[in-house]
């Protein structure tokens, strides 16, 4: 471990001096970089720090048991005592910092809702759980851009995909790729009586091109007339576009927007990262075991969380969390749960690399 920090420190120093370079200040793109790499280790070099001067304090009480003066002893033997409980607080703090950062936390999202059993239930479901994103969101100053949608009459969404962009926003919803399973009493029900509906929720890295290899001779590209739920939003112009990728037979498609080159700039992120997402999905299938260490597997068929209105419950299904604040979380503060998933996974991780 000692040596990993070591290495960890002399990175820091390096990145240090590099941006203070008139060069590197320059050139946008590199500053960025090292900037983001310098804000990543910050937090371990700190701790790392904190562990030195209790180490050093620990060596000097040590030295100081040695004198001939009783109170002296007394005295470096509490800040033995006391350097030492730090010692182990900071090392198990290291532990957890030293471990691998997923690539892609710090990248904005592409989020997918599609309503699944259910009908317009689920559909009206789905339009909550976009609401409730979209206040998480604003909690956390991120920003989010509706790329396609599919409204129904009564205000649901049989699906609707949306980006948002923000820091760090893959490593807080990237727990969220699942599905939902919500239990309340449909409006529309005069019975009273509960019924149980589904949505799908994916949540895609928004990646670059160059993440991502496409041959544009793989592409179909389509446009039409962009429409909505009772006929609103109709374009009498073909702006909407559709961009299926042959080879892999994924379809994605963008109507928000009433320029067409703008709706074909979205559907072409949506489809880098739904390419990468399978790339990814492939590489993690490859790993199984990896993928077993993780707090749920991202599969979209996995039934990760339960909302019950009449109880006032939301239950996540993976780390076997119940919380009775099911309005809280609807109105975004998704804090307590998403917080709730990191540890979990992040102990996961630290028990299989110790054992």
């Amino acid at each position: 471990m000692l040596e990993k920090l070591g290495a960890a420190q002399a990175r820091y120093d390096e990145i240090s001096a590099k941006l203070s370079d008139p060069k590197v200040v320059s050139d946008n793109k590199l500053y960025t970089e090292l900037m983001r790499e310098y804000k990543n280790l910050t937090p371990l070099i700190d701790v790392y720090k904190l562990y030195l001067k209790a180490s050093s304090d620990y060596e000097d009480a040590k030295a100081a048991l040695e004198d001939g003066d009783a109170e002296l002893r007394e005295m470096a033997q509490e800040e033995l005592l006391s350097a030492k409980g730090r010692m182990e607080q900071y090392t198990e703090e290291l532990k957890i910092l030293l471990l691998p950062r997923d690539p892609d936390d710090d990248k904005s999202v592409i989020v997918e809702i599609r309503a699944g059993a259910g009908g317009e239930e689920a559909a009206l479901f789905a339009n909550s759980m976009f609401r409730m994103y979209s206040m998480y969101a604003a909690h956390q100053g991120w920003k989010i851009d509706v790329m396609s949608s599919n409204p129904t009459e009564l205000g649901g969404y049989r699906e609707i995909s949306f980006g948002v962009e923000g820091e760090s926003v893959y490593a807080k919803l990237k727990y969220e790729s699942g599905v939902h399973r919500v239990q309340r009493v449909p409006e529309t029900e005069s019975q009273g009586r509960i019924q149980t509906s589904t949505v799908t929720v994916a949540v895609l890295p928004e990646v670059e091109e160059v993440d991502v290899n496409i041959n544009p001779a793989d592409l179909t590209i389509q446009t039409y007339r962009s429409s909505g739920a009772g006929g609103q939003h109709i374009n009498k112009t073909e702006s909407a576009v559709r961009i299926i990728h042959n080879p892999t037979g994924t379809v994605v498609e963008c109507q928000e927007e009433r320029s067409q080159m703008k709706n074909k700039d979205k559907a072409m992120k949506m489809l880098y990262s739904k390419l990468y997402e399978a790339e990814k999905t492939a590489r993690d299938s490859a790993i199984a075991e990896e993928r077993r260490v993780q707090v749920g597997s991202g599969d979209r068929s996995e039934r990760i969380r339960t909302y019950n209105f009449p109880q006032s419950r939301v239950t996540d299904h993976r780390i076997g969390l119940t919380l009775y604040k099911l309005d809280d979380m609807m109105n975004g503060n998704c804090d307590e749960v998403f917080e709730a998933l990191r540890v979990a996974d992040r102990t996961a991780k630290l028990l299989k690399q110790e054992s």
